[in-house]
């Protein structure tokens, strides 16, 4: 995860193109959710979600991942 890290501070501070790297981070972060899901014992079936805006109740104004699982996600939501 250090170099996921890295890799976006380097992306924010404008020291790489951010075109050419937003597939790597976006390929990084998901993998990063796949370690939590595994270490979390959902491995077999979990859902990745990204807040973004007041309108979805974003809360922390910065790219965080949320990991679902660990039951039957059903639709509705809820």
């Amino acid at each position: 995860m250090g170099a996921m890290r890295q890799s976006f501070l380097r992306l924010i501070s404008g020291n790489v193109d951010a075109e050419a790297r937003h597939g790597e981070i976006l390929g990084q972060l998901l993998y990063a959710a796949k370690i939590v899901a595994e270490k979390e014992g959902i491995l077999d079936g979990f859902r990745v979600v990204i807040n973004n805006g007041s309108d979805a109740c974003q809360s922390v104004y910065h790219l965080h991942l949320h990991v679902l699982g660990g039951r039957q996600m059903k639709w509705p939501l809820g």
